[in-house]
């Protein structure tokens, strides 16, 4: 292995060797920079988390559903996904390959488990970068409208697509100059979720709560149709509205795993990356409990549910605060969803570009292709963006009438990118039950952890727990219980399902005919444990 630095490339330390050693050891010479320290490889993970998109995207649905009392399943996510970061933590420390997932998958189970790993898990990171860029443009016109005096329509399709074209154009550039700058922007992206969570609790605190802190565990009539905001009952069981409730909090807690995506630039990779996905986790959760708790006891004092719903969410909340505040707010949750999606771009960027080495993709050589100033993956980071557009270009698609399709309904009035974006959450959970159900196997087979960060005794326990409640979540994710019930507002009844087979068998369709497991194969050797063929 050469210690000579490539041009614009810091200087390796020994940590820096030794992490390079090993990558060598698992077949892989050394391109990307390793430039980023601990606090940029968990800002990575934690903009990309986001509580601040999270919340002000979700929380008009959780509260509809369950009432204030919704806050205290955040805790059933966060929690469930904490055994998830200590599996995948384990796992990074012993591969601290850019790829995460897939190449966890890859070493653990063999080259075809692996694709199948990495191609559900790219194309939700490919559908969330569409649905986070897309979801600030209700901000953004706001924005320019108190600024400027426009009336951009943000339900417009190609206002949509213009303004999602403007911020991929500025997230690709910037993630093209360096993994320093994509650190960075993710850096800056956590002062922002600090003000946005813990700034924006605080501000609603000094203006005033409307409720006690006994609120928090009211459901405000949400169990009962004629009380529920949204019509739908529950039965008066409030057990039944958590059930469907709690994907509010689950479509927020996940993207910690970024960190592992990103090992190849990160110093000490081994050792820090398990820190920053626990981290990037905790304080996500201690931020949404916060600014959820915040908003809440701020809801109006008059038929709080209906009246927040009614305006809108989030914002209806935030009216009450002057204009000049306002304009601060929305300042900062746009670039909020501009940082997350930025730090969503440059894991997926690094997967593509780990999956391409592999030559598990089309034109391969030429995705893995990596700048000789940048040291980044410029080509995979274009595609993707090119391939985000194609996603976000179904925002054109919106029958005016229920489409049926057998037994399966498309409602009316949904865009065919609304539909597909619930597949950034489902193909995350599907992925991660995946990349753990492969610790699994791992371990059954005598796998040996051998990084810095080790479960111990506590190996299976964890990994068990893990599995099983990504299992559970990912059921509940997707199961169709009908266009009239509380889940429809997140899968829309059998749609998130048929999106998962569509990918499933498109995915299938490309293995058969172009077999990059073949391929694939060539790169499972470790020398510190035996190879696929091997096992």
């Amino acid at each position: 292995m050469s210690d000579i630095a490539h041009p614009g490339e810091i200087p390796a330390t020994t940590a820096d060797r030794d992490e390079n050693a090993r990558l060598e050891n698992l077949g892989y010479t050394p391109q990307l920079n390793r430039v980023l320290g601990f606090f940029e490889n968990f800002a990575v993970g934690f903009t990309y988390l986001s509580p601040m998109v999270g919340i002000y995207s979700l929380f008009i649905l959780g509260v509809a559903l369950a009432g204030p009392a919704y806050i205290w399943l955040t805790f059933i996510p966060l929690i469930g996904m904490f055994f998830v970061a200590l599996v995948f933590g384990e796992l990074a420390s012993h591969y601290p390959v850019a790829g995460a997932l897939y190449q966890y998958s890859k070493f653990s189970v063999g080259p075809a488990y692996g694709w199948f790993v990495g191609w559900f898990y790219g194309i939700a990171l490919l559908v969330t970068v569409a649905a986070v860029d897309t979801g600030s443009v209700g901000y953004i016109t706001a924005l320019f409208h108190n600024w400027f005096g426009t009336n951009w329509d943000p339900t417009n399709h190609t206002t949509v697509l213009l303004i999602t074209l403007v911020l991929l154009g500025i997230q690709t550039t910037l993630n093209i100059t360096g993994a320093k700058v994509m650190g960075r922007v993710a850096q800056f992206g956590v002062g922002v979720e600090i003000l946005g969570t813990l700034g924006i609790a605080l501000i609603l605190a000094i203006h005033g709560f409307h409720h006690g802190l006994g609120f928090l565990f009211s459901s405000q009539g949400a169990t009962h149709a004629s009380t529920n905001a949204y019509s739908i009952g529950f039965g008066g069981s409030w057990l039944s509205a958590a059930l469907v409730a709690v994907l509010a909090p689950v479509y927020i807690f996940y993207g910690f795993e970024s960190c592992g995506d990103i090992a190849e630039e990160t110093k000490d990779a081994g050792a820090k990356i398990p820190k920053a996905m626990r981290w990037a986790l905790i304080w996500g959760g201690i931020g949404s409990l916060i600014l959820t708790a915040a908003l809440l006891l701020a809801m109006p004092d008059k038929d709080p549910v209906k009246t927040v719903v009614a305006g809108g969410g989030v914002p209806a909340i935030l009216a009450q605060l002057s204009s000049g505040m306002q304009d601060f707010l929305l300042l900062l949750i746009i670039f909020a969803f501009f940082s997350c999606g930025s730090a969503i771009q440059g894991a997926g960027s690094r997967l593509a570009f780990s999956f391409a080495r592999d030559g598990a993709l089309p034109g391969s050589g030429w995705l893995s292709r990596v700048h000789a100033k940048f040291r980044t993956p410029v080509n995979a980071l274009i595609v993707g963006a090119l391939v985000s557009v194609l996603f976000v270009l179904l925002v054109y698609y919106q029958p005016k009438h229920n489409v049926d399709l057998g037994f399966i309904t498309y409602p009316a009035n949904t865009t065919a990118l609304y539909s597909l974006v619930s597949f950034g959450v489902s193909g995350i959970y599907l992925s991660f039950l995946l990349a753990v159900i492969a610790a699994v196997v791992a371990r059954a087979r005598g796998w040996v952890p051998e990084g810095a960060f080790k479960l111990g005794k506590w190996g299976w326990t964890v990994t068990i727990v893990a599995a099983a409640y990504l299992g559970l979540m990912l059921l509940n994710v997707v199961v169709p219980s009908g266009l009239s019930s509380g889940r429809a507002l997140f899968n829309l009844d059998w749609i998130t399902l048929l999106v998962m087979v569509i990918i499933a068998v498109i995915g299938a369709a490309y293995f058969l005919l172009a077999r990059p497991d073949r391929k694939v194969g060539q790169h499972v050797h470790d020398t510190l444990e035996a190879t696929g063929a091997e096992r």
